[in-house]
This record gives structure tokens, C-alpha cells and sequence, in this order.
């Protein structure tokens, strides 16, 4: 029997895995509508800036991607170089810190998956100038631009935020092990983790 032309088992979890996170995302901005509009409302009161607050992030095969968010931080909080947040960080606006206490703050990431930029579940993106220093000390972080990052990630429901590069190579471990055993019940898995996270304010 020739099966040149059938689909191989990682292909079709490719194949699964977008359509049924593409689905799924146009579902969850459609039914929060109506939260999304009083958040943006919220975020718009809370300060001068953007509602919805974009970066260049570095995507699968190393392409550039711009990432959407809502602003949980006050205006040209980040004027002179790139810097990651930290639990206690000034920078963050009252009412940033309780989006992101609940991850609320990155439900625009779900364009980024109708866009074809991202997945549900994958390795968090990073941007290029943190990559540089991470691959210098582990170049196995290439291996993570294999795949589309994602929304929320192994790394991301068993190591947290990551405030400094030493933190960032910690969480990089579980990432790894993630693409490399990646599977359809692996992603439900971190699902699950994932809304526990958010259920119990876990978040920051």
C-alpha cells in the first residue's frame, strides 16, 4: 500500500493542534468581549499609554513576530534597554498587577494565535536581545525555535516568571523537555496546570 502521500503522526498533531487552537481562540475573544471592553476601558483610565501594548518577539524558525498584551505597566516604563519584571516591580500599575496576578494581561495573545504567530501551548516568547545572552550560555535554546511559542508553557506553570537571564536558562529545562515530548494530552495537561494557576491568582 502506498502511503507517500499520508500525513505522519507529528504532522497530523500539527494540523490538530492548529485548528483546534486557532477555533478556540476566536471563541474566547468573542465570548470576553464584553470583559475585554471594561478592561480596556480600565487600563485606559489607569494612565497615559496604549490599551493594548505591542513587542517584537522572536517566533518559530527565528522570525520576528510583534506579540499583543494590555499594558500592565506605566507608559515608557522601558526607555533605555530591554528589562524583565520582577514580583515587586515598580513599574507595574495597580491595575497591571492584578492582571497579571490572574494572566489577564495576555489574552490579546490569542490574536497572535489567529495570526498564525503562536500556539496555546509553547514555549514562552523571547526577545532577541535575552536570546542572545541565553544561547551564548546554553545553545540548546535554539531548539525552542522549533516550534510556535505559546501562550502558556511547561516552563511557565512549573518555573514561573522568569525576572533575570540565571532564572530564564532554570526554566529553559522544562521547556526542552516539553518539545521534545510534545503530544496532544501533554498540552491538555498544561492546560489544566494553567488554569489552576489562574483560579488561584498565581500568576505574577
Amino acid at each position: 500500500m502506498d502511503t507517500t502521500n499520508r500525513p505522519d503522526s507529528h504532522h497530523l498533531f500539527e494540523i490538530v493542534k492548529y485548528v483546534s487552537e486557532v477555533s478556540f481562540s476566536v471563541l474566547v475573544l468573542i465570548l470576553l468581549s464584553p470583559l475585554l471592553l471594561l478592561l480596556a476601558v480600565l487600563i485606559w483610565i489607569s494612565g497615559r499609554g496604549p490599551v493594548i501594548y505591542s513587542q517584537d518577539r522572536i517566533g518559530r524558525n527565528g522570525k520576528p513576530f510583534v506579540i499583543y498584551k494590555f499594558r500592565s505597566m506605566k507608559f515608557d516604563a522601558e526607555n533605555i534597554k530591554p528589562m524583565l519584571s520582577g514580583i515587586n516591580e515598580e513599574r507595574i500599575t495597580r491595575i497591571g498587577r492584578f492582571l497579571r496576578k490572574y494572566r489577564i494581561d495576555e489574552i490579546p495573545n490569542f490574536i497572535n494565535v489567529i495570526r498564525g504567530d503562536m500556539s496555546i501551548v509553547g514555549p514562552r516568547p523571547e526577545r532577541q536581545f535575552f536570546i542572545d545572552q541565553i544561547v551564548k550560555r546554553n545553545p540548546e535554546f535554539n531548539e525552542l525555535l522549533n516550534v510556535k511559542p505559546g501562550i502558556t508553557s511547561w516552563g511557565q506553570v512549573k518555573y514561573g516568571y522568569a525576572s533575570d537571564v540565571d532564572e530564564m536558562l532554570q526554566r529553559l529545562e522544562y521547556d526542552l523537555y516539553y518539545i521534545r515530548n510534545r503530544s496532544l494530552w501533554f498540552d491538555i495537561k498544561i492546560i489544566i496546570y494553567t488554569l489552576g494557576t489562574i483560579i488561584k491568582g498565581e500568576g505574577l
